[in-house]
């Protein structure tokens, strides 16, 4: 044990310190005997109360930040136990991001179709490819459920070591303001930092947009500058105000993108269409003629990101336009559902105000006749966006579904209620249900206002049965999530399938 806790900085063994160390554990029903237990300190559990049922499952020693009485297993007491976890992982499994090319993607909005779009020219640049991220981990045709956009330490770099084994030379990772708080990405050397933007979003975590900035800001101040590697590029949205706040902060060689600003990548000319996205983009070594299938202004600064990636990383131009003509869609971003003739029907991911307003604004472009917005907020969440987002949905859409979202251990209704405190704040009127679809039975251009249906399920068919002819709907808030969570439970609910099996049921 000594030498493999050599590198953990102020530590103290209290017990036997020649015992060996066979893994690491940090919930108490993976330990296997001979494994140290790290108990950290959740978010509402605290790590020292499993260590009973560690032990008995053979725990060896255990990691923890105070000494314990009562324990008979060797104690390694370090001032953080998150962050010792992190360095222990590491060197467990050989440091393994060391030999990738790391892209660690942070910001509110964006990040999963930016991880997609970044994969995609790396894969037509003929590099082998790992991503970790919101959606799911892939890597060489195996695709796990992702949990968590960023998971802990140990879990992190056990895939770093899984894909290094396959082959993979080239890893994507999307991290969160939480993992960056929460020392889970110590120990990753970063080739590329990446900021999209900053949006209100988990002030319930971090109390304040300036502490959620701080958190994000680890990635190019602390992370990014303990890589190991020899070149560093720090990528940046200098159209965001926090991004321009950034700047004055980050390491490595600074590429900055936008569509306002010029920084070394921004377009000289765009088209926006129902088609997709044409533009001919201002790099270093001249220009990049692009063309992609995604739709809306927030994706051409997905694709500006994708290209300064590439670009900093020296891809040909080739691969870069190739890499983002090939991506038709991303799961759950402004995903089209099929079936749709008369009407089309859109699933997004927007869970705040400013992706909501953007998904908004993008299909108000496509829409011919009525835009129709199911939504809700999350429970146990952010309770300050609720009204925010509410006033926004309100006045971008003209018919508003106030759903559920996944409520956890909230009172639907009590959600539901702050949500529409921002909505009456427009000009919209509420409706029954049936009263409105009434209404809009009558007349082409009436019908417009909001109506509350607590069911999510009944509220997206409610909608596509409500839409006309040249309407749009957007069903937003879970992406592709495949559940909703009631209470303390999960449960099977997609977004996907409810919209499909509603728009089956009236005949595209």
């Amino acid at each position: 044990m000594e030498e493999f806790i050599s590198g953990l900085p102020e530590k103290k063994i209290f017990g036997n310190a020649a015992v060996e160390v066979k893994g690491l554990a940090y919930h108490s029903q993976s330990v296997q005997p001979g494994f140290l237990f790290a108990a950290i300190r959740g978010l509402r559990e605290e790590g020292r109360r499993f260590i009973p049922d560690a032990l008995s499952r053979g725990a060896g020693s255990v990691l923890v930040d105070e000494p314990l009485d009562d324990i008979r297993v060797t104690q390694v007491i370090v001032p953080d136990v998150r962050q010792a976890l992190a360095r222990l992982a590491c060197a467990f499994y050989g440091d393994p991001s060391s030999s990738l090319t790391l892209v660690g993607i942070t910001g509110t909005n964006g990040k999963t179709t930016t991880s997609y779009l970044i994969e995609s020219i790396f894969a037509a640049a003929k590099k082998k490819v790992g991503v970790i991220g919101t959606v799911n981990y892939r890597y060489q045709n195996k695709i796990t459920p992702a949990p968590t956009t960023t998971p802990e330490s140990l879990d992190l770099q056990r895939n770093f070591q899984a894909m290094r084994e396959a082959g993979v030379t080239h890893a994507i990772l999307e991290v969160s303001s939480h993992a960056l708080d929460m020392e889970r990405v110590r120990g990753c050397h970063f080739d590329v930092a990446l900021f999209t933007n900053l949006t209100r979003d988990h002030l319930d975590y971090h109390g304040s947009m300036e502490n959620y900035f701080q958190a994000k800001q680890l990635l190019f101040t602390q992370f990014l500058a303990e890589s190991g590697k020899e070149k560093k590029f720090s990528v940046i949205n200098v159209d965001d105000p926090w991004g321009d706040k950034l700047l004055q902060a980050a390491g490595g060689s600074l590429w900055r993108y936008g569509i306002e600003k010029r920084g070394e990548i921004w377009p000289q000319q765009i088209e926006e269409s129902a088609e997709g996205l044409r533009a001919r983009v201002h790099i270093p070594r001249g220009t990049l003629d692009i063309h992609s299938p995604l739709i809306g202004r927030h994706n051409l600064y997905n694709i500006l990101a994708a290209v300064s990636v590439g670009e900093a990383l020296g891809f040909s131009s080739e691969a870069i336009a190739a890499g983002i003509a090939k991506l038709g869609r991303v799961p759950g971003r402004l995903e089209r559902i099929p079936g749709g003739e008369r009407i089309r029907v859109f699933v997004d991911y927007a869970h705040t105000g400013d992706a909501l307003e953007r998904a908004l604004e993008t299909l108000r472009r496509l829409t011919l006749g009525h835009l129709i917005l199911v939504f809700g907020c999350g429970g146990d969440r952010d309770r300050g966006k609720r009204a925010v987002m509410g006033k926004i949905a309100a006045g971008a859409s003209d018919v508003t579904v106030l759903t559920s979202d996944n409520p956890r251990t909230e009172d639907p209704w009590e959600i539901i209620r702050e949500v529409e405190k921002g909505m009456r704040e427009t000009t919209r009127e509420k409706y029954q249900p049936g009263a409105l679809m009434q209404t809009r039975g009558k007349a082409r251009n009436g019908g417009t206002g909001y109506v509350v249906i607590p069911d999510r399920k009944k509220a997206i068919a409610w909608a596509i049965r409500a839409a006309r002819p040249g309407d749009v709907v957007l069903i937003a808030g879970k992406g592709h999530e495949d559940y909703q969570i009631l209470g303390k439970e999960k449960v099977h609910f997609n977004d996907r399938e409810e919209a499909a099996q509603a728009l089956a049921s009236i005949g595209g």
